[in-house]
């Protein structure tokens, strides 16, 4: 399900994560930050994020947990002043699933239709699959072919699935692009507080103080109040 609230304007940027509350912990804050730019923001959400808490998918079962989430992602997207948020039916924490080709296809058309310059996602040695997942299909189908609008493409570190991941497992999360998000952070936790049932008590790394203290640590790093972080995969000039 599509929904938007603004006509594309400047740059378009495409935000592509795996489950409703990722594009908001892992660049909440920075899309704000592009939007109030006057770039035009685009939100894909793969997986419908809830019935991998079940034993079983059933889509029925977990009707109204999807529903709230739908209407987490719309008030999310307003507060951080996104141009639109597509919600895909992909299963939760199941998408190792699925034939990856099935993945790459449906972003490949989403690229077709937005001519996105930059293109967001997950960082490929998260512990969630299917951050793993989204990430391989994302880079994929941003292979730098002629014709391809695709520019820039950057990955994103996210609470509660970059850090958990063991050493010498994937790759670990060096960032080398940083956006000062201090004039944004504060709608950063305002979309996160949309995502209420998301949300865990501190000392969890899902939790408001901490996602903040991350921002304050990525932004110290680099000499700002309070920062996201990035790993520039590929930039085209």
């Amino acid at each position: 399900m599509e929904y938007s609230s603004k006509k594309e304007i400047g740059k378009t940027i495409l935000v592509i994560v795996a489950h409703p509350d990722d594009e908001v912990l892992g660049c909440g804050a920075s899309i704000a930050k592009w939007a109030d730019a006057g770039n035009s923001v685009h939100i894909l959400i793969m997986a419908e994020g809830a019935t991998s808490r079940s034993p079983i998918r059933d889509v029925s079962v977990n009707s109204e947990e999807l529903l709230s989430l739908e209407k987490s992602a719309y008030r999310a997207r307003d507060i951080l002043g996104a141009t639109s948020v597509k919600l895909l039916n992909f299963p939760d924490n199941r998408m190792d699933s699925l034939d990856l080709l099935d993945v790459i296809k449906v972003i490949e058309k989403e690229i077709r239709i937005l001519k996105p310059y930059t293109v967001v996602t997950h960082h490929s040695g998260d512990l969630n699959i299917d951050h793993r997942i989204v990430n391989e299909a994302v880079i994929t189908a941003c292979r730098p072919q002629p014709m391809c609008s695709v520019r820039r493409l950057l990955s994103f570190e996210t609470a509660s699935s970059t850090e958990w991941q063991t050493a010498g497992s994937y790759l670990p999360f060096q960032p080398n692009y940083f956006e000062n998000v201090s004039k944004y952070i504060k709608l950063k936790m305002k979309a996160l507080i949309a995502y209420d049932s998301e949300m865990r008590d501190y000392p969890h790394p899902r939790s408001l103080k901490n996602v903040e203290n991350l921002a304050k640590l990525r932004g110290s790093s680099v000499g700002f109040k309070t920062a996201e972080a990035f790993i520039l995969l590929r930039e085209l000039k």
